[in-house]
């Protein structure tokens, strides 16, 4: 097999290296507190991320990025999508020449609008042909748990999505190629604002007809965002698409939807960090940037905008209901 670097010790970070360790696979695990790069050495546990989990003792845990990086054949990106720039930066110039790069972070760029490859791309200089996506209706904790689940590898080079494929499968994660990075990043990013709608929903006691049509109409608009955007229409039906999202929408292991559930029942957003272990959902986040994305191409998310407006403009969640609901009619 090959040398894999996960450059992320969160809990999807330490999650794939679990799966890729079970694949056979050298794994070295970056994270950045040295505290707990030598507690995950020490105890082979994840404490602050995935405390139920005994992580394979060939999991090599560092605080030091050259050590990590050195000699990879893959390196997995697993740190929120708003820090990738910055850590890429300081990355950059000890990434082995021919790696593929794969990036696990769901989001767009706050200010640029990018997607996750192409700030890869930006920073290193690599070949766009170098720069795999992983995603899919990836719950960290249930893999983690090794209950059985689907993954999706875009890349443009089709060589390369197989090599990530065959070092990430195990008898507990199926992965599948595509070679629609755009559509595969665009589902992951935009699912977490639908999630985060869908929560809302949930904690103001609205059941499952308003669930459906969340997730319904959300796909819509994601879909339309993508084609716009040169997708592939048939990767949102897909695992990375309607997978995904339902998995985020649905599930109280998300926490964006579990972030939303708290705004719904009144909370502030500070409150609702809070209750989600002080971290903010990356859905609040990406809803700004991805409404601007949507207004500078001229597609109507009206899901997303709503998110936004509550997030970052200050409505209430039943005002968000009442712009929802009054939208003027038309065919589906």
């Amino acid at each position: 097999m090959v040398n894999v670097a996960i450059m992320g010790a969160g809990s999807w970070g330490t999650t794939l290296a679990k799966v890729y360790a079970d694949a056979g696979n050298t794994v070295h695990l970056w994270a950045r507190r040295t505290e707990l790069a030598e507690t995950i050495s020490a105890t082979h546990v994840n404490p602050d991320y995935l405390p139920d989990t005994r992580l394979p003792e060939t999991i090599t845990a560092t605080s030091d990025a050259q050590t990590a990086l050195a000699g990879a054949a893959i390196v997995v990106f697993a740190v929120p999508s708003q820090t990738m720039r910055g850590n890429l930066t300081t990355w950059a110039p000890l990434l082995p020449a021919d790696a593929t790069l794969v990036s696990i972070s769901k989001g767009i760029e706050t200010g640029t609008h990018l997607r996750m490859s192409q700030v890869i791309a930006e920073i290193t200089g690599a070949d766009p042909e170098r720069i795999a996506v992983l995603s899919g209706p990836n719950l960290a904790r249930e893999i983690a748990a090794e209950q059985p689940a689907a993954t999706v590898i875009a890349c443009p080079d089709e060589n390369r999505a197989k090599l990530v494929q065959a070092a990430v499968a195990t008898p507990y994660l199926r992965p599948y190629t595509n070679t629609d990075v755009i559509g595969v990043e665009l589902g992951g990013a935009c699912k977490n604002v639908i999630a985060l709608a869908c929560g809302i929903a949930a904690g103001r006691g609205l059941g499952e007809n308003t669930l459906a049509t969340l997730i319904t109409r959300g796909l819509a608009e994601i879909t339309r965002l993508g084609e716009k955007l040169g997708a592939d229409q048939r990767t949102f039906a897909g695992l990375a698409g309607l997978g995904d999202l339902v998995a985020t929408c649905a599930s109280p292991l998300s926490r964006n939807r579990s972030f939303g559930v708290r705004l719904g029942e009144g909370g502030t957003l500070e409150e609702a960090k809070k209750a989600t272990h002080g971290q903010v959902a990356e859905g609040v986040i990406s809803s700004n940037s991805i409404f601007q994305l949507a207004e500078a191409n001229e597609v109507e998310m009206p899901i997303t905008q709503a998110v936004y407006l509550v997030c970052h403009r200050g409505m209430t969640v039943s005002d968000m209901v009442v712009a929802l609901m009054g939208r003027s009619k038309k065919a589906e």
